[in-house]
């Protein structure tokens, strides 16, 4: 008896993807796909789409035309994706009954909660504050504590809005480190950044965009030692873009 293998949401591919709200075009005519391997960081002016773009990949909204597809399907719950936003919402409770709560949404077993939770606290650094209330926590901390919650649906994609924004150099290093280290487990890591010295230390491949489209889509040091595009050469080279 042949084994039929699990489906798989990867790659993730959009076709011609166009999204706007009334007479807004935020995302337009964007064909990409992303494949397994190291993080794919989404690079591009304040405006140009990398959030709405994070959003019709995760599957959160639909396109206004076009078709975005996981691993060959169309509408697939995201089960096996999960998202953290730039500002996180962190509940009322401590820090471990935040990751509980993410752990019994994701349809955990109440008997695996307690070794899961440690896991995801330990993976965090955040093993030490589990009492403390999480609207309590450093700004790091909070985007530390959205990331391990992510992580408790074990996800296969993991997308992240900007993670490091407005934090210090420690606490940006302390998000890092946590990228790597989930990428290092297989989960496909799609970020945004507007920190092209993150970038440059986190991808594999950089997508570049600008109003709505696909700049340019390349191996990271491929992308900043040859840059294609004007657009690109300047937004490398620390140009504003409009």
């Amino acid at each position: 008896m042949t084994m039929r293998a699990p489906d798989s949401d990867l790659p993730i591919v959009l076709e011609d993807v166009r999204y706007g709200v009334r007479d807004l075009i935020i995302i337009d005519g964007m064909s990409l796909m992303l494949t397994p391997g190291a993080p794919t960081v989404l690079i591009g002016p304040n405006g140009s789409g990398k959030t709405t773009l994070l959003r019709l990949m995760m599957g959160l909204i639909e396109p206004t035309s076009g078709r975005v597809t996981w691993g060959g399907r169309t509408h697939v719950p995201p089960a096996r994706r999960a998202i953290v936003f730039q500002r996180p919402v962190m509940l009322r409770r401590s820090v471990a009954a935040n990751i509980h709560y993410a752990l019994a949404a994701a349809g955990i077993g109440r008997h695996q909660h307690a070794e899961r939770a440690r896991d995801l606290l330990e993976q965090a650094g955040l093993s030490a504050l589990a009492e403390r209330p999480a609207r309590r926590l450093s700004g790091g901390e909070q985007q530390r504590l959205a990331l391990a919650r992510g992580l408790a649906r074990d996800p296969q994609v993991l997308f992240l809005d900007e993670p490091t924004a407005s934090l210090d150099p420690a606490a940006t290093k302390a998000i890092e480190d946590v990228v790597r280290a989930v990428s290092a487990r297989g989960i496909k890591v799609v970020m945004s950044t507007h920190d092209l010295g993150e970038a440059r230390r986190l991808a594999g491949d950089i997508v570049f965009i600008h109003r709505g489209r696909v700049i340019e889509s390349a191996p990271a040091a491929e992308f900043f030692a040859h840059p294609k595009t004007d657009d690109a050469r300047r937004f490398v080279a620390g140009e504003l873009l409009v």
